[in-house]
């Protein structure tokens, strides 16, 4: 089927997981789950590979294991687009992201290199600028609070520096428009809006060679 949008059903689905985030709930609202919420995902992310490869939703359930927090379901639909970007849904509306989350310990070495060497990170400053003046919010999963070592705490672009990720994000709350193609539209503006961090980012920093952490370690 074509992607329709979320229907406001599919925020007021959330709205009761946050309330009543149990196992009786999400039996109780599954249906509701797979059709309103799941299924748009779905159709989305069939629409948008041709241009941008293959999408995948997270699984619905949170891992407790090393968590205090028990609550079995996430409250949000979250899933990627390709490699290019990722798209969640919630009771606060749609977010999307695109760039580089969490660095490894080899990307981050590349990244603050490039961040300082006068001529990558230059360029890395008009990226941030022309995304900005888009709406865009640069952010990451964790920042430094002061200068990593070796770099001084006065770099002029210490604040891109500090960062130990670097992404763009956008995010709107709901709206008639969510329940239509349009946004879709809105989806495929914001990666086209990212796509100079996202080349930024490939060109300096590229993929982890490094093996994945063992989990609980």
């Amino acid at each position: 089927m074509a992607f329709r949008g979320w229907k406001a059903e599919a925020f007021e689905f959330y709205e009761g997981l946050e309330a009543d985030n149990t196992k009786a709930y999400w039996q109780d609202h599954k249906a509701d789950y797979e059709k309103l919420v799941l299924g748009p995902m779905q159709e989305l992310l069939a629409e948008l590979a041709p241009k941008f490869g293959p999408g995948n939703v997270f699984r619905p359930y949170r891992d407790v294991r090393f968590s205090a927090d028990k609550r079995p379901y996430k409250t949000n639909i979250g899933a990627m687009i390709g490699e290019v970007g990722y798209i969640q849904l919630s009771s606060a509306g749609l977010a999307t992201g695109s760039g580089y989350y969490m660095m490894a310990a080899d990307q981050l070495d590349r990244y603050r290199q490039a961040v300082a060497d006068n001529r990558s990170g230059g360029a890395l400053e008009k990226v941030a600028a022309g995304a900005a003046k888009k709406g865009l919010q640069l952010t990451a999963h964790e920042s430094l609070k002061t200068a990593p070592r070796g770099y001084p705490r006065d770099h002029p672009r210490i604040d891109l520096l500090r960062q130990k990720g670097l992404i763009t994000w956008k995010e709107w709350a709901p709206a008639a428009w969510m329940g239509t193609a349009k946004a879709k539209e809105r989806v495929v503006a914001f990666l086209g809006d990212s796509a100079p961090l996202r080349s930024w980012l490939d060109d300096h920093v590229g993929a982890s060679t490094l093996p994945p952490p063992e989990r609980g370690r």
